[in-house]
């Protein structure tokens, strides 16, 4: 029998879906709930899309809903009359509005004006910032990135104000896809690359396909290079600083410097030990191991690589396994016997 989510025909599923995991959080995920999310959003590429235009939706929500008059005199105490109800109004209206938005951006983006947007990635969290743009393209952004979006009918055009992020490009020739950091820009039509606004710099790297960078106001990269998948560059934004630099990077050094990036893993038969390493490399959070004993015990487990505490959770519940927070950033292990 064929799974109702994986018929394209039912998109309304797999929105509702979304919908119902976004509301779930609103209100706290068990430990077995997180996995279930998890693993929810690993079976099909759209589930993460759908899950990130619901979840710009609720946010567009709160900013509505704290929205204050600017142009009457006298407010209007129907708009600023304390908000009853507000909460299970919004959890209903909530596909309805996901809905709109999305016609809503479809509709400016084919307008002759550009529209402008900005997103930010909180610093507070430990998970990255995920941005489904209106012509598909996927946006993620890095604790504390912050990106301004602006779309026209000629082209797509995205700022990074500051920070890191990656953006994987949906192919449209006609309208060209452009990233702009510290005076420089890169130039995509379809591909995948992550780019580093840095104190006196800018890196690209790119992990598919080609990009071309050029220079906003300097003619200081040359001919306009052009770098190819496994290619980083490194462009210094001193006046008459040097060319920029461009070198090879194997699997192993993208995966390394992409290590921020949200995934699901999947532990079998794996040591308690081995799985702490791999959440370590991902999050600020750092699990430590007190107990000698507890190193070598194998687990089995999926969890996406930003779920600390729902691993942790999993740990006190199923295992026997007590955590301490002897700091903000560490989360200590120990065997409850």
């Amino acid at each position: 029998m064929k799974d109702s989510e994986s018929d394209p025909t039912r998109h309304d599923s797999i929105d509702e879906h979304a919908a119902a995991w976004v509301v779930r959080q609103e209100r706290g995920l068990s430990a077995r709930e997180q996995d279930e999310f998890s693993q929810w959003l690993a079976v099909n590429p759209r589930h993460r899309a759908a899950f990130a235009e619901q979840r710009w939706s609720w946010e567009e929500l709160d900013r509505l809903n704290g929205l204050q008059t600017s142009v009457s005199a006298v407010p209007d105490p129907c708009l600023l009359a304390p908000r009853r109800h507000a909460r299970s109004w919004r959890i209903a209206a909530l596909p309805l509005i996901a809905a709109a938005a999305v016609m809503s951006f479809y509709h400016l983006a084919r307008q002759p004006s550009r529209y402008v947007v900005p997103f930010t990635a909180p610093e507070a969290l430990a998970l990255c910032e995920q941005r489904k743009l209106d012509d598909g393209s996927l946006v993620e952004l890095n604790r504390g990135a912050s990106i301004t979006v602006s779309f026209t009918l000629a082209e797509r055009r995205v700022r990074l104000e500051r920070g890191e992020a990656h953006f994987t490009v949906t192919h449209d020739p006609s309208r060209p896809f452009v990233v702009e950091a510290g005076g420089v820009a890169v130039r995509a039509v379809g591909t995948a690359f992550c780019v580093t606004r840095e104190t006196g710099s800018v890196a690209v790297l790119v992990t598919e396909g080609k990009v071309r960078l050029t220079s906003l106001d300097k003619p200081a990269l040359g001919d306009d290079p052009l770098l190819n998948s496994g290619q980083r560059a490194v462009v210094s934004l001193a006046p008459g600083g040097p060319a920029p630099t461009i070198a090879p990077v194997t699997a192993d050094e993208i995966a390394e410097r992409l290590a921020w990036k949200p995934r699901v893993l999947d532990f079998a038969e794996a040591t308690l030990a081995e799985i702490a390493t791999e959440f370590n490399r991902c999050n600020p959070v750092r699990l430590e191991i007190t107990d000698p004993s507890l190193r070598a015990r194998r687990l089995s487990a999926t969890i996406r690589s930003d779920n600390v505490e729902g691993f942790v959770k999993l740990l006190e519940s199923d295992f026997g396994i007590v955590a301490k927070r002897p700091s903000a950033n560490v989360i200590a292990l120990r065997s409850r016997n």
